[in-house]
């Protein structure tokens, strides 16, 4: 183990992305069911945002922030306040307010600390406008994504909570929530669209989801582990529910499972379609809102993860630094297309990224990947 420091971080993680869940299960509900149907907008560059994306990052800011202290914790998050804050969202606002009370006040059936009373919308506001950190190269940095794959959390399909702890530049926590991916592990091969060219990773019975899971592992443990969601009013004891969780050992391409982003605007589906070919790669890909896809490297469930963003588009490290961690401590690799490790260390976006991103369970499939990307890129269009 890196530094045993961190246990306390991670306990108070594991346990607010939990809560976390939960709160995101309610709403999407809600949503599926038409009773939230107003109750999210549009960013200024068209992205979808919910209720459960502004109150998850109020959630977490306001337990991080009480149990660490305000000036001791710097958080960097997807979400502002801008479109919260104005008249015409007045009534999505109070959904949050709400929607947040209620969650905290299930915080001390999970171990932790909940207000002495309701929170009101200046304090929900001022603790959705507390992530805002830059990040940087020094320091302890909590990086959130609230809600990673909004479209697939409006869709009744995949999408997660992601929190980890960035310390000097270094991922040290990793936490992933992921509340509509199924515990069973063999779920993926039974459930894909046998004629489906490239199936995805979708809701369909919605019972079937009612655990979820959440991963979560810390720097140089080796280990990264599983647990399930927790139900009804039970109180959560852990790490009592949780399991170990490895990487597939699968080498051979034609066996692997590969899993790509599902929206086209920020990825290459040709490019990775011709790279999967020019390696060996027979299955079709599996499409997977969000960072379930490191979640199912994490697990074994898949073997490989690509993404190559078309020109202009950046990376944001609240999309990956969760996922990484948990990826390479369950025993995988985590690289950009040039092999080298991904820079946490320059703010909110992971600069210097060279082509794409690749994620695998083993560093002989690394390599073949990696390989293939220098004799498939000057025919590429990115």
């Amino acid at each position: 183990m890196e530094d045993d420091k961190y246990t306390t971080e991670l306990n108070v993680a594991v346990r607010a992305v939990h809560m976390a869940c939960l709160l995101c299960q309610k709403v999407q509900k809600g949503l599926l069911s038409s009773t939230f149907v107003d109750q999210f907008k549009s960013k200024d560059d068209s992205s979808p945002v919910t209720v459960a994306d502004w109150s998850v990052q109020a959630t977490i800011s306001w337990i991080l922030s009480e149990t660490f202290g305000c000036d001791n914790v710097s958080i960097v998050a997807e979400e502002d306040v801008q479109t919260l804050s104005k008249p015409e969202s007045a009534n999505l606002l109070e959904v949050v307010v709400k929607t947040v009370n209620e969650c905290l006040n299930e915080a001390p059936r999970f171990g932790l600390k909940c207000p002495a009373q309701a929170l009101g919308s200046t304090q929900i506001l001022e603790a959705i406008s507390r992530c805002n950190s830059a990040g940087g190269p020094f320091g302890k940095h909590w990086v959130l994504d609230p809600v990673d794959g909004t479209v697939g959390f409006l869709r009744g399909s995949q999408y997660a909570v992601a929190l980890a702890l960035i310390n000097n530049s270094k991922v040290v926590i990793g936490v992933l929530g992921c509340p509509n991916y199924p515990i069973k592990n063999d779920w993926l091969v039974k459930n894909q669209p046998p004629c489906q060219a490239t199936p995805e990773l979708s809701l369909t019975n919605p019972g079937m989801w009612e655990e979820g899971c959440i991963l979560y592992t810390r720097r140089g443990s080796g280990e990264a582990w599983m647990q399930p969601l927790l139900h009804g009013n039970k109180k959560l004891i852990w790490p009592n529910s949780a399991k170990l969780v490895r990487v597939s050992s699968i080498e051979d391409p034609e066996l692997a499972t590969f899993c790509e982003p599902v929206e086209q605007a920020n990825t290459n589906h040709a490019f990775t379609a011709g790279l999967a070919h020019n390696v060996g790669l027979r299955k079709k890909p599996l499409r997977v809102h969000s960072m379930v896809k490191y979640a199912a490297i994490a697990r074994g469930d898949a073997e490989i993860f690509m993404k190559f963003a078309r020109a202009g588009y950046k990376e944001k490290i609240w999309d990956h630094a969760a996922g990484v961690l948990l990826v390479q401590e369950a025993g995988g690799v985590v690289t950009d297309a040039g092999g080298r490790a991904l820079d946490f260390s320059k703010g909110i976006y992971l600069e210097g990224l060279d082509r794409g991103i690749i994620a695998c369970c083993g560093a002989k499939l690394h390599e073949k990947i990696i390989g293939s990307v220098y004799a498939s890129w000057d025919s590429s269009n990115l």
